[in-house]
């Protein structure tokens, strides 16, 4: 029996004594975070702010198994917050669709989330109304017309059913129910809300594709109404990503339970106050970059150096090595190496200890030299 099939579907119960302790140092976190936010400038904030919502799409991508570039994310959302970067690239419609799902669920969080709104999510996902190969159906919920949705894993032939959905013919009122909910629910604490939103919304299933993306859309959108900051500092989605297999064994054993959902709370909560944590050092590498440009201003020699120094800095994948490098400049490989020795002279960037063919190079994060 499956948790939508409990005879008192959907009135979750939780025992609060077990929460309220995680949740008072969640709460707390979350205050001294904020505080940390607030204390910066206004560029910074903006940084700040276009770094954990790049991370934010990239991950509760991931999560669906597809990558994204991130040079196109990180443009798609910098022209939407009105921001002005270095390399600033084209992104495709499919980027911008999530990018857009991802602002406004944030930045509108206190807009009526309705039918049409989630319509809208949908669509921006599916723009060329295609999931792979598979047409998408869009302004519908799923019909169900190839067979009850369900979620599957496993090679062909020993495939395991870990969750199938509530039958099409009940969607309607099933997501009237929760969007009634969402509407008028005013009394529980927001963070608990937003736990509970997304594991209603998932077990729902309602669209035939998106829904674990829509589902942390609407966890981002309930979080933020409980921000004071009106920028977003935390990326639940990079956490979930990072406990992807927990994340699916708890929803797993939670849709496959009673309607006391303390553990999927308890869950949540210690997720969230990890978003919190990882937060903190994605606002040091903020900070980082701009004394690193304060103080190197008129160190680097070309705008070669200044390119791939920024993809150091906004996070590389990997090591940086002399052919790397030459990739990334589009320059030969003495060319590159005369630029890193340059910049490894001037303790801009230092070798990593293994040398030979695999000589690589990071940037110098020492206070001292920058």
């Amino acid at each position: 029996m499956y948790i939508y099939q409990q005879s008192d579907w959907p009135k979750f119960k939780w025992n609060d004594s077990k929460i309220i302790t995680l949740l008072v140092k969640v709460r707390n976190l979350q205050g001294r975070v904020e505080g940390k936010m607030g204390a910066l400038g206004f560029d910074l904030k903006n940084q700040a702010n276009l770094e954990i919502i790049t991370q934010d799409v990239l991950k509760t991508t991931e999560i669906e198994g597809e990558k994204l570039d991130v040079e196109q994310v990180r443009s798609s959302v910098a022209r939407r917050l009105n921001l002005n970067i270095n390399r600033e690239v084209e992104s495709s419609r499919n980027v911008d669709g999530v990018v857009e799902m991802t602002i406004d669920a944030i930045n509108n969080c206190n807009d009526p989330i309705s039918k049409d709104r989630l319509f809208g999510w949908h669509s921006s996902l599916f723009s060329g109304g295609y999931s792979s190969i598979n047409k998408i159906r869009m302004d519908h919920w799923r019909d169900d017309c190839s067979g009850p949705m369900q979620v599957i894993s496993g090679v062909v032939g020993k495939e395991e059913i870990y969750f199938q959905a509530p039958d099409a013919k009940v969607l309607d009122g099933e997501m009237s129910k929760f969007l009634k909910w969402m509407q008028n629910e005013k009394e529980i604490d927001l963070i608990i809300k937003a736990a509970l939103a997304h594991l209603w919304f998932i077990t729902i299933h309602p669209f035939e594709d998106g829904n674990g993306r829509i589902a942390r859309a609407i966890t981002d959108m309930i979080l933020a109404q409980s921000d004071s900051e009106v920028f977003h500092f935390y990326s639940v989605s990079s956490q979930i990503r990072k406990e992807r297999k927990q994340y699916y064994e708890i929803l797993e054993q939670t849709q496959k339970g009673t309607l006391d959902i303390t553990d999927w709370l308890l869950w949540f909560l210690t997720c969230f106050f990890n978003a919190l944590e990882s937060s903190e050092v994605i606002l040091k590498d903020v900070l980082f970059k701009q004394s690193f440009w304060n103080n190197h201003a008129t160190t680097l020699d070309n705008d070669r150096q200044r390119k791939v120094i920024n993809k150091l800095l906004d996070g590389f994948d990997g090591k940086l090595t002399t052919s790397k490098w030459a990739k990334i400049a589009k320059c030969s490989q003495d060319t590159a190496l005369r630029d890193i020795q340059s910049l490894v002279d001037k303790e801009v960037l230092y070798k990593l200890p293994k040398g030979g063919r695999s000589t690589a190079y990071d940037i110098n994060r020492t206070s001292e030299k920058t």
